[in-house]
């Protein structure tokens, strides 16, 4: 071996070219990585510093190296954590509660509540595990889903440049489809207001139209932190209209015999896909872990993730449940429309359309940051009118939320249908999907693939099954 100029192919034969030391030098961008040749065989020794050995095998801890300039203490991502999961969906509730029947309501809202923990526990630990691998702080959601393809099986791996572009899509067709829900929302909290004062009643797709020009304008904002203090006042005015609500919900309630302990079985597909909608918060998940003051806080068996998701699921058991004891067959797709036509109940209206007109903007914002900072700006970078460019892509977005609000102006309908179809894939699928990539084991694989595939099968099941209804 050591004279017979076997080089680097090891097939007995003289390469036409010899490499040279310089050459090859140049493969190493450190000036601390030194190639030599010892002798005359052909054979090429690296020397590498000690001190580059050790730091290599030295265990490494992603949250030891996250360098974040305003952290968040646990309490304050536990109240990012409830504030991302309180919204429309849980005003919803007390339909999907109809939808199922009390008995199979609290039981299916415990299981999904559960499975949904599960999946984002997965995607938390596989974030992790990727970050160690790669020598890196933290990774968003379509990075870890690139990173676990490319350390996964052959047919994944084939996966890996596509499947960051794939959850991207899924994400901003979910913030999508909930600024279609908050156009929908707003505009029939304020129809069912000004139907009791003004005559004759005018359709809701009208009032859509009168919302478009202010909503288009407040998706112009660029900076959120001009945003900050209207959503501060939104916070506020959510907080008092549901405690308006439950004032409502449990004045003369009916006893729980008067309802029906299980639903049809034509509606389990609405029940699943607004609990999803209402449950999952997962875009916000990996941002919020990265940015904590102690991330390994977050996690654990009574971390500041397992502390939420149990405060939410009962609330959202809590208000389905009561809710639909309260108003049975007539809850409507959200039980602000089930509020009598008092003064405090319009005006209980009106807060929420308020509040979550103003949400609209935020929601919105996650969807305008991937469409033009993440595809459409290192394409135009160079420019001049870019600005301009941008408020048209903000606009064309908010359009599109117009449109298919006024194509299908059903509250009901738009909030099951992204739940089962986008939060199935991104809060469920997606982080099965990830975990057996990261973690793939020889012989294991097939039976997460198996269990994956009967979990997400299950939900687009439920979904076609919605769609044709």
């Amino acid at each position: 071996m050591s004279h017979d100029n076997r080089g680097f192919a090891g097939t007995g034969k003289q390469p036409d070219t010899e490499p040279t030391e310089t050459c090859l030098q140049g493969r190493f961008s450190s000036p601390d990585i030194k190639l030599h040749t010892p002798h005359h065989g052909g054979v090429y020794m690296i020397d590498i510093p000690e001190s580059r050995k050790a730091s290599r095998l030295e265990p490494y801890e992603p949250h030891d190296h996250r360098n974040v300039a305003h952290p968040t203490t646990n309490m304050e991502t536990l109240i990012h954590l409830l504030k991302g999961s309180l919204g429309t969906g849980i005003l919803a509730m007390p339909n999907a509660f109809y939808h199922a029947g009390y008995v199979v309501g609290i039981v299916g809202t415990l299981l999904i509540g559960f499975i949904c923990t599960y999946c984002i526990h997965q995607l938390v630990k596989s974030e992790l595990e990727l970050c160690k691998r790669r020598r890196i702080a933290s990774l968003n959601y379509p990075d870890t889903a690139s990173a676990a393809m490319e350390d996964g099986p052959t047919v994944f791996q084939k996966c890996a440049p596509y499947a960051g572009h794939v959850v991207n899509f899924f994400l901003i067709l979910y913030q999508l489809g909930t600024c279609c829900v908050y156009v929908v929302f707003v505009a029939t909290n304020i129809k069912e207001v000004v139907d009791i004062y003004v005559e004759p009643r005018l359709d809701v797709r009208i009032y859509m139209l009168i919302l478009l020009l202010p909503l288009v304008l407040l998706n112009w904002v660029r900076n959120l932190k001009y945003l900050a203090p209207f959503t501060t006042l939104a916070n506020l005015l959510t907080f008092i209209g549901f405690g308006i609500t439950l004032y409502y919900i449990f004045t003369d309630i009916p006893p729980i015999t008067t309802r029906d302990p299980v639903g049809e079985i034509m509606h389990m597909p609405l029940f699943f896909g607004t609990v999803l909608f209402a449950l999952e918060a997962i875009g916000v998940i990996l941002p919020l872990e990265n940015n904590m003051k102690t991330p390994k806080s977050f996690a654990g068996s009574f971390g500041v993730l397992n502390r939420a998701m149990v405060l939410i699921i009962v609330m959202y058991v809590g208000m389905g449940l009561f809710g639909y004891i309260k108003y049975g067959n007539e809850a409507l797709g959200s039980i602000t429309l089930n509020l009598p036509e008092t003064e405090i109940g319009t005006e209980c209206e009106i807060m929420l359309a308020l509040a979550i007109f103003v949400t609209h903007g935020l929601q919105c914002y996650v969807a305008v940051d991937i469409t033009w900072n993440h595809y459409l700006l290192p394409k135009v970078e160079k420019y001049s009118h870019k600005t301009i460019l941008e408020y048209i892509v903000r606009t064309c977005l908010v359009l599109f939320t117009f449109l298919l609000a006024v194509a299908i102006p059903n509250l009901e309908l738009f909030i099951s249908l992204f739940g089962a179809l986008c939060l199935a894939a991104l809060g469920i699928a997606f982080p099965a999907i990830i975990e057996t990539s990261t973690f793939c084991v020889f012989g294991l694989v097939k039976m997460k693939l198996v269990h994956f595939l009967m979990v997400y099968s299950r939900f687009l099941f439920k979904n076609v099954l919605n769609l044709y209804r």
